[in-house]
């Protein structure tokens, strides 16, 4: 019987102090988790390598250019008499950017354009990246995904348009928002930028002077935390306190 009093007393034991000891703390919300952490890590996140968050966000690697490389020598020539062509057509008096007043409104232009040209160059293929369930999406980066036929290397372009003298500015111009479900990065790739200066509007027109084809391969980012929400989620009935007479 002594086997079943030592168990016994064993388990009045454990009862007695699971019943004394504070209760367990529980886990914190996200938010209380995750606003610390930015909060420290400021200094740890402010230069990020895009390669390094392009892997880790997708699974993808970003590939350096290398000049020495044939492919990479071909197609940078290719893309960049297409650019060459795009910066002529689209300074045209007819060019039907000459009548939009924002430049911000241009960049789908320049897509659609260099998409155009890319795809009539021999030996590459050009459309827009699509997302992990196929659907074709204009909005986030990248922008254009070619491709040479011959060896299947994939290079994603986005084109960029800047002000002419605000190569040094620190505005933000480069944006990547990993998320799953709009992710496009879905191939180890080439990642480059082409960024196109334009003189102010004088005129009534737009003239775009010269373009960079930037490898972002070492390319550092920088983490900005940014909580956000819609008019829907700020204009809900019960929140409103006060409103002006109709």
């Amino acid at each position: 019987m002594r086997p079943s009093f030592a168990i016994s007393a064993a388990t009045l034991c454990a009862g007695a102090i699971l019943a004394q000891a504070p209760p367990k703390a529980a886990s914190p919300e996200p938010v209380d988790a995750i606003i610390p952490w930015l909060l420290q890590e400021d200094e740890q996140l402010r230069t990020l390598p895009l390669a390094k968050v392009i892997q880790d966000t997708t699974g993808k690697k970003v590939l350096a250019i290398d000049l020495k490389n044939p492919t990479d020598q071909r197609v940078l020539k290719q893309i960049g008499g297409v650019l060459d062509q795009v910066v002529r057509q689209l300074n045209q008096p007819t060019s039907v950017i000459q009548g939009i007043s924002r430049i911000n409104e241009a960049s789908s232009h320049f897509e659609d354009l260099m998409r155009k040209l890319l795809n009539a160059t021999p030996g590459l293929s050009c459309d827009f990246p699509r997302t992990a369930a196929g659907h074709a999406q204009r909005s986030g980066y990248s922008d254009l995904r070619v491709v040479d036929r011959e060896t299947k290397r994939v290079y994603y372009l986005d084109p960029k348009l800047y002000a002419a003298g605000s190569r040094e500015s620190s505005f933000r111009t480069f944006y990547f928002e990993p998320k799953k479900a709009t992710n496009k990065v879905l191939e180890d790739a080439v990642h480059l930028v082409a960024g196109f200066e334009h003189a102010p509007r004088a005129d009534g027109r737009w003239q775009f002077s010269r373009w960079d084809l930037v490898d972002l391969a070492h390319f550092q980012v920088r983490l900005k935390a940014e909580f956000q929400g819609s008019n829907r989620d700020l204009y809900r009935p019960e929140a409103i306190v006060g409103t002006s007479a109709k």
